[in-house]
């Protein structure tokens, strides 16, 4: 894509970055219009409200704040203008199998609590973190300076005397898996799960996913973790005025069937209500798999449907949303439970013969003992994911029971395992609201590949230079952003992702943020 001076943009996709998108075009001066083919916007950061409750269905971890923090400067605000920030504390509580009669560990951020929990579950693990973390903080800083704000339009970026100073503690961070790393530092297993479970984030599994990785760590235990008051549709929303505020005109209920070209350039879209809208760029936030083989002819696909055969999705998710009268003081506002087996758990999820993992190693989130306005008085709002394999003949979820047979049952399962593992018994009598997300759904509400849930899993194949780049290498004029593109999965990487198309159109090849602001006349 060759820089372009401001005109007509069509943004494909209210997701996050879509919306982001849409807004730092408009700041530098594009005349944006933005489509969402669903009713609401957000995409997979998606809310649900039933019965007073207020459920988000997707992201629920707020990482990386310097990311959000950069963006919303971009634009002329700040995070703590746009948001409500709270700090958790413990940022996370962690129960074993009980068969291994093992107690539930709080893992509060800060190095030196970080450093003590370790050292008391495994005596010499509190030094060893420190070095770890060491590690984990230097390779997110060369991340976030050199690799995610690099469209790697050209490799100046990576022949910067910086990284190659630092070739020789990279390639085996590169080479070698996050499990295999960290099982040759820590020997307890509930420590070597929590440093491995970021992988999840990741899209992928800590046995497949490379130990650059390792950076995640830093996130939590050094940085912390923090939430939005209100949950994570209120960074929509705010994405979503400032993307206004730029001049953005946004429409939902709006599908778009096709992007249009002429002579290898897109031209614009084709909507499913019969409107053909005309710009001088296209930017599709839909999944990239869809992007290509859907809304583009076979002769102008970048990435043919042959390709994706050798690419690999992110795990699938079986969301559970549970309205729960009473309160639930067992459950932190971050909870994870840590299956036994844990190599045949990812095994389960992204081997030959994939299958829903029983007993599963499952995330829940309790936001309302942060947040009491995402729950009536008196009750309880829980989100659990089940990470399973990305295929949507797993089936789909539904209300109160109504999703498919086989969803309904594992759904069953996890809320079983809560129960015995957590110490509430009457857990499943106390539910009042109740709804199911399945793989099948992330394929037809979202067009997800394979039905997964976050995007292309980051192997070391599909990381960095490797992941697919930010525009078309067959249709001048149209650009992508979103989890399966440059840089990733994640919130905050969707946002950069948005800041890369900018970079581009500017044919800034730096391997940097932007300036802040966007614009500054």
């Amino acid at each position: 894509m060759t820089p372009q001076k401001p005109g007509r943009a069509v943004v494909i996709g209210g997701g996050i970055g879509g919306l982001a998108t849409a807004a730092l075009l408009g700041a530098d001066g594009w005349s944006v219009s933005l489509f969402e083919a669903r009713d609401e916007l957000g995409g997979r950061a998606g809310s649900w409200d039933r019965d007073g409750f207020r459920f988000d269905t997707g992201p629920s971890w707020y990482l990386m704040p310097e990311v959000f923090d950069h963006f919303f400067r971009l634009l002329g605000t700040s995070a703590e203008q746009e948001v409500d920030l709270v700090r958790l504390d413990p940022a996370y509580r962690v129960y074993s199998d009980p068969r291994t009669a093992e107690p539930p560990l709080d893992v509060r951020s800060g190095r030196g609590a970080a450093m003590a929990l370790f050292e008391d579950v495994e005596p010499g693990a509190g030094a060893r973190l420190e070095g770890y973390l060491d590690s984990a903080g230097d390779a997110y800083d060369l991340a976030v300076s050199r690799f995610l704000y690099d469209t790697y339009e050209s490799t100046a970026g990576l022949r910067d005397p910086e990284v190659l100073r630092r070739l020789p503690q990279l390639a085996p961070l590169l080479t070698r898996s996050l499990a295999s790393h960290v099982d040759r530092r820590f020997r307890d297993a509930r420590l070597r799960r929590i440093l491995q479970y970021p992988a999840v984030f990741l899209g992928g599994s800590p046995y497949r996913v490379p130990s650059l990785y390792h950076l995640m760590s830093h996130l939590d235990l050094d940085d912390g973790v923090l939430y939005p008051r209100g949950g994570f549709v209120e960074v929509v929303r705010a994405v979503t005025r400032l993307a206004e505020a730029s001049g953005a005109v946004i429409e939902t209920a709006a599908r778009v069937v096709s992007i249009t070209t002429e002579n290898a350039r897109a031209t614009g879209v084709a909507l499913e209500d019969g409107r053909r809208i005309a710009a001088d760029l296209v930017v599709s936030g839909a999944d990239l798999h869809h992007t290509e083989t859907a809304l583009l002819p076979r002769r102008l696909q970048s990435h043919p449907e042959r390709r994706w055969h050798r690419r690999t999705p992110s795990p699938g998710a079986l969301l559970v949303l549970l309205g729960v009268r009473g309160r639930l003081p067992q459950l932190a506002h971050h909870t994870l439970l840590f299956a036994d087996d844990w190599r045949a758990n990812f095994r389960d999820i992204f081997g030959p013969r994939p299958r829903i993992p029983d007993p599963a190693s499952l995330y829940v989130c309790r936001p309302s003992a942060t947040d009491p306005g995402v729950a009536p008085p008196g009750h309880e709002n829980l989100f659990v994911l089940v990470p399973i394999p990305a295929d949507p003949a797993l089936g789909r979820g539904g209300v109160g029971g109504g999703g498919d047979e086989s969803v309904e049952r594992a759904a069953d399962r996890a809320i079983s395992q809560i129960s015995q593992w957590c110490g509430i018994p009457d857990l499943a009598e106390r539910v009042v609201v109740r709804r199911t997300i399945a793989p099948g759904d992330f394929a037809a509400e979202f067009g997800a590949w394979r039905g997964n849930a976050l995007g292309l899993a980051h192997t070391l194949g599909q990381s960095a230079l490797f992941r697919p780049r930010n525009a078309s290498a067959k249709v001048a004029g149209l650009a992508y952003v979103g989890a399966s593109t440059l840089p990733g999965i994640g919130l905050p990487m969707c946002l950069i992702s948005a800041e890369l198309v900018l970079k581009r159109l500017r044919g800034d090849r730096s391997p940097g943020p932007l300036p802040e602001p966007v614009r500054t006349a």
